[in-house]
């Protein structure tokens, strides 16, 4: 048997704007936008090669959905975005405008350093050790 984890459902205040920082900042690419009626649409994004997990961008509906905007993981990392290269990837980011909570880090698994998205989502931009 195989299974595979296809999509994190990011809960956002607005799609297009979650597609701009997406794509633009973090690089992403958009990989379905279908609009679904009512104001909904189905927003899919991923890394570049990512071939197996990407994000669900979804518009938070209610006050309880927007309270947790940017706050999914209880201020903890839960995200983690892994690189072929660390430092194209830092480079290109925090010329975007990525803020990074850290300098980065030589850790035994790998070069890592956190940064929030437009939200305030914690993730790991981290490059594995060989």
């Amino acid at each position: 048997m195989k299974q595979t984890l296809s999509l994190i459902t990011l809960v956002v205040d607005d799609y297009d704007t979650a597609i701009a920082h997406y794509t633009g900042a973090l690089g992403f690419a958009l990989l379905e936008d279908t609009d679904l009626g009512n104001g909904k649409r189905w927003v899919r994004v991923a890394p570049p090669g990512s071939s197996e997990t990407g994000l669900l961008l979804a518009k938070a509906s209610d006050d309880a959905q927007h309270a947790r905007i940017g706050d999914q993981t209880g201020g903890r990392v839960g995200f983690f975005l892994q690189t072929d290269d660390f430092w194209r990837d830092h480079k290109a980011m925090t010329a975007n405008g990525v803020e990074f909570l850290e300098n980065p880090r030589e850790e035994k698994y790998a070069t890592v350093a956190v940064f929030r998205d437009r939200y305030g989502n914690k993730w790991d931009l981290l490059e594995p050790k060989a």
